[in-house]
């Protein structure tokens, strides 16, 4: 490649790669693919319950952009095909329900943010639209649950960063090289590679042959606290974010409401059910404003580390480790070296 190739046609000769999911540990390997030059294009649901949401480029689905350490993902529309209807949609929608459950991966929805456009099995994305995005140094992010733009992109890999614990569709046929991240997936049958997801010795390990550590439900160890640094919901409803990420609050603080429904969150003289700080320490991950969830679902974040606020904004240390092995594999990849 000559030095006097400009970056246009630099990422032109790289692969291009498709990562099912944008959440902050599929942004780390987004992030890392992108900057080492290649092409990448992101899918997220419709309605993203990202907690760690300054790290998470899914962030574009609400608000048509999202930028991450200097890297930016941008929403392309999808184009409804013409001969679509609601009849079509409906049951398209039915479908999508029942094969890949609505509270693994979309979870929920939510009531107050502005919905997206709609979207439905029958869309088309426009080529040109995604390449302007790749031409402009950015990452495309398609609202594509089902991966659906896999068939039409054609991409040299696909890698499955949703952390579902469970595969929601995705096969060793979708690409050249096809990357599971986390349990659910076996290298060699739905995958051609695992990366293992959980903390400890083997995070980030290449699995070649077999699954990753089932999940233990325990989230990792920060200075001592696993599950008393995450906040389910207590109850369903509306949520109102009284803090924000990067504050730093006490034990039993309010850092957030929950509502019951649309009409008592308008309502500020509506009754709600606190939310409060399990631990002391720093917000850094909060669901976002007016989303809507199920009791017992995951809203929050806290790290007990007072002096690292700058991880609140940063991609973090296993984010990193994860997308350091996802770009190992590209790479074999790419100059021929088989892995499996």
């Amino acid at each position: 490649m000559s030095m006097n190739q400009s970056n246009n046609q630099i990422i032109k000769n790289n692969l291009l790669i498709i990562c099912r999911g944008a959440g902050d540990l599929a942004t780390g390997i987004i992030h890392r693919l992108h900057r080492a030059g290649h092409r990448v294009i992101a899918l997220e649901t419709d309605y993203p319950a990202a907690i760690r949401r300054q790290v998470s480029f899914c962030e574009a689905v609400y608000d048509g952009s999202a930028a991450v350490e200097g890297v930016t993902a941008r929403l392309v529309p999808a184009l409804t095909d013409a001969k679509n209807d609601t009849e079509i949609a409906t049951e398209a929608d039915a479908e999508t329900d029942a094969e890949i459950g609505t509270e693994i991966y979309t979870e929920t929805y939510s009531g107050l943010n502005d919905m997206p456009a709609a979207h439905t099995a029958s869309e088309k994305w426009d080529r040109s639209a995604i390449e302007a995005v790749l031409e402009a140094g950015e990452v495309p992010l398609l609202i594509d649950p089902t991966g659906e733009s896999i068939a039409l992109l054609k991409p040299d890999v696909v890698v499955d960063a949703i952390i579902a614990k469970k595969n929601l569709g995705t096969t060793i046929n979708m690409a050249p090289l096809v990357i599971g991240v986390g349990p659910g997936f076996t290298a060699g049958n739905d995958v051609h590679l695992v990366i293992e997801s959980m903390r400890g010795h083997n995070l980030a390990r290449i699995i070649t042959d077999g699954m990753a550590q089932p999940n233990t439900g325990v989230p990792g160890n920060i200075a001592g606290f696993t599950s008393e640094r995450v906040i389910h919901a207590p109850a369903a409803g509306y949520i109102h974010d009284v803090r924000k990420i990067g504050d730093i609050v006490q034990k039993g603080d309010e850092i957030a409401r929950i509502y019951p429904d649309k009409g008592s969150y308008d309502n500020a003289l509506s009754e709600y059910v606190p939310v409060n700080a399990t631990i002391t320490g720093i917000i850094r991950g909060l669901i976002r404003e007016g989303y809507y969830f199920k009791k017992g679902f995951k809203i929050a974040d806290i790290d007990p580390r007072e002096s690292e606020l700058t991880n609140c904004f940063t991609i973090s240390d296993k984010a990193r480790s994860i997308a350091g092995s996802v770009l190992e594999a590209v790479s074999a990849f790419e100059h021929g070296v088989k892995l499996y």
